[in-house]
């Protein structure tokens, strides 16, 4: 998207007119705000912010993640407007059911679950709207794309060669790591704080004498504390793609820097690192299978929101 001129929206107020928020798109005759670009961006932005650096490079950066975050929302609100135009709808039984595939997926049960959309900022009934949303956007890509995507045996066992020639080069790690946690909603301000005290437990980590894993135990705030944070053996593609390249970069015996995840900033220590054989096409073709049709799915729904874009008359303030 263009970069923003930004409109305000005013609410019509006898003499002193109020300021609510301002527009970033126009998607036909959808508001899309500000505050819902800055909403979606939120963690992205608050990463930027807590990692310093180059303020132009910030600048790019923040700048990218708005317009990141504005394209999905287009992409939502376009795909709203064919849900009207089709009468694609939710039940409040699905909802419940996709409810409970959450919760049996991430192996919690009621009351854990609703503490954790407490720490995600949701309330049961905002978590419900957010559901029959996702689940009626589901519809319609099942209906509209999901015969375009096709997967073969022979496209299967091509992509088994190469992803088993690249395990059979590459190695895995044994890692520990110190979690320092930063809360889903925290402030700039708490997102620094944490990420200082977790420069100060480098430093420790760092020092002569000092285990790591005792240090790990008294200090970390990760549920591996426990166990030194002990991660185990590990190959690329498990963990999270910044704590991957850190870990997979580091020496053995090495410590990072903290790095920033969506879980909080990690000191990473890498305790061994050893070469693996890939494993059997049979253990793999399912895994293969349905990371394909996932990423030609991703592929096609991206296609046909551009279609449905070209279509509609867009109007970008940001």
């Amino acid at each position: 998207m263009k970069r923003l001129l930004i409109l305000t929206v005013l609410v019509a107020l006898p003499a002193s007119a109020e300021l609510v928020d301002r527009i970033a798109a126009v998607v036909n005759k959808d508001i899309i705000a500000l505050s819902e670009v800055e909403g979606r961006a939120q963690g992205e932005l608050q990463r930027i912010r807590a990692e310093g650096g180059d303020p132009q490079k910030r600048s790019e950066q923040r700048e990218a993640a708005m317009k990141r975050s504005l394209d999905m929302l287009i992409g939502e609100k376009l795909m709203e407007g064919q849900l009207r135009e089709l009468n694609i709808d939710v039940s409040d039984a699905e909802v419940d059911l996709g409810i409970e595939d959450v919760k049996r997926q991430n192996q919690i049960d009621g009351e854990q679950f609703e503490k954790l959309l407490m720490q995600e900022g949701y309330s049961m009934s905002s978590y419900r709207g957010f559901m029959k949303k996702h689940l009626a956007r589901l519809k319609l890509i099942n209906l509209k794309v999901r015969s375009k995507v096709k997967v073969s045996d022979e496209d299967v066992k091509g992509e088994y060669a190469k992803l088993s020639k690249m395990e059979s080069e590459d190695a895995e790690v044994h890692a520990r790591h110190l979690l320092v946690q930063v809360a889903p909603k925290a402030t700039a301000d708490q997102v620094e704080a944490a990420h200082k005290k977790a420069i100060a437990l480098a430093a420790e980590a760092r020092q002569a004498g000092v285990d790591f894993i005792e240090l790990a135990k008294k200090k970390s705030e990760g549920p591996s504390a426990a166990d030194g944070g002990d991660l185990g053996f590990f190959r690329r593609g498990v963990m999270v793609p910044e704590f991957e390249r850190a870990a997979f970069n580091l020496p053995v015996g090495g410590i990072s820097d903290p790095i920033r995840t969506k879980f909080g900033w990690h000191v990473i220590k890498v305790e061994e690192r050893r070469a693996v054989a890939a494993k059997s096409f049979e253990e793999l073709r399912d895994q293969i299978r349905n990371r394909m049709m996932a990423q030609q799915l991703e592929k096609y729904t991206d296609q046909y929101i551009n279609e449905l874009r070209a279509q509609a008359v867009v109007d970008v303030k940001l």
